[in-house]
């Protein structure tokens, strides 16, 4: 028998309670069912299926999974699915990889309206990224690239970017013929971070108008508008960040990059270490020290906490797609964009989704042959409460 290794369920099971009692009421809508599904994430809450080989005919008694997306148990399935997708829109060019980071000085109001804030974030990053490589003093082509949301750092702290992978170069204006970049430079990232910048807080002072932000504890007086505008002015003073790599190749590594990217969550069941006095130990990684890697110790509570600032909006869709891959006419363009470049010689060597194989025979797939649902409803949290406010401020 396997030794069992910790899960953030593990800890949300043991601590839960204690969690509830200090945070509770200013849970959202989100977080309390992401709170309630992790928890209850393959236990007899959620009920069994069973499961039988089609050749020797044994049977498995399974737990349900929860299917959260922000769950660490939930999402491997649905990762390798959307990589094999993907796999068949890689171009046979170089990639690059742009980073644009939020200004801690927005991330608490990031919190309290997550939908609105990153929402203009995609809007900003997606419009900066096609208005520069558009200009004809720039690339003069026409992007097209993927983009996803993340809100976390490896400490599991509430920090908001974007990741953009982006074919390196793209198509001419009249379509007809592709344009590679430079081979190791992409784009400017000051001139681009100063457009992202413009746009940001363009379009988030479009919403304040239109009313959409709320302001909650200490952010209220900000509700104001001569101290919203004030906030605004001292933003346009400061450097936003914009990061890119110079362009890599390959298609395998081009999946890897999308495999590291999409499909997270704010912390890996795999880096935790241990559940001891009240402290989740885990392993993170310190960029600003050579990417080595190191542990930490957060008390238990402050894990739940940190961990639940980064579950988003019902709906909210964070991996999204722009310019000639926007999903209306990806396909199409991707196959234009084949007919415009030289053939690839790598195809990507994706591993496709497969259901398990027996652990008896070794040869048949475990089918789902009968579902039994849970003896009763899972209740392991308090009443809902809508005010905003886990973030500690």
């Amino acid at each position: 028998m396997t030794e069992h290794r910790l899960e953030v369920a593990d800890v949300f099971r043991q601590y839960g309670q204690e969690f509830l009692k200090r945070w509770g009421d200013v849970l959202s809508r989100q977080q309390r069912k992401a709170f309630r599904d992790i928890s209850a994430c393959r236990t007899a809450a959620l009920g069994t299926h069973l499961e039988q080989c089609d050749h020797c005919a044994h049977q498995v008694i399974a737990y349900q999974s929860c299917r959260n997306r922000h769950c660490p148990k939930c999402h491997s399935r649905t990762r390798d699915e959307w990589l094999a997708q993907r796999a068949q829109e890689i171009l046979p060019v170089p990639y690059s990889h742009v980073v644009f980071t939020l200004p801690r000085e927005l991330a608490p109001l990031a919190l309290q309206n997550p939908r609105v804030l990153y929402g203009i974030l995609f809007r900003a990053v997606a419009e900066s990224l096609l208005e520069m490589a558009a200009d004809p003093k720039r690339l003069g082509a026409r992007l097209g690239f993927l983009a996803v949301l993340h809100t976390w750092t490896q400490r599991v702290e509430h920090h908001p970017h974007i990741h953009c992978v982006v074919p390196a170069g793209g198509l001419s204006p009249d379509g007809e013929r592709w344009i590679s970049c430079r081979e190791k430079f992409f784009l400017p990232v000051d001139p681009l971070g100063r457009l992202f910048r413009g746009k940001f807080l363009a379009y988030l002072e479009e919403a304040f108008a239109a009313g959409q932000p709320e302001f909650y504890g200490q952010l209220r007086e900000l509700a104001h508008p001569v101290c919203f505008q004030d906030l605004l002015s001292s933003l346009h003073h400061k450097q936003w960040v914009v990061y890119a790599k110079p362009p890599f190749g390959g298609p395998d590594q081009v999946l890897r990059y999308l495999a590291r990217y999409t499909h997270r969550v704010a912390i890996s069941n795999g880096r935790l270490l241990g559940l001891e006095n009240g402290c989740v130990h885990f392993r993170w990684r310190d960029s600003q020290d050579g990417n080595q890697i190191k542990e930490m110790s957060l008390d238990a509570i402050e894990f739940i906490r940190r961990f639940l600032l980064h579950v988003l909006p019902s709906g909210f869709v964070k991996i999204r797609h722009f310019g000639f891959l926007s999903n209306r006419h990806r396909k199409a363009m991707v196959q234009h964009c084949r007919t415009l470049l030289p053939p690839s010689t790598t195809p990507p060597n994706v591993v496709e989704p497969h259901e398990p194989l027996c652990p008896v025979c070794r040869i048949g797939h475990l089918r789902v042959v009968q579902w039994q649902s849970a003896p009763q409803p899972f209740s392991g949290v308090m009443s809902y409460c809508p005010t905003p406010a886990l973030d500690s401020s």
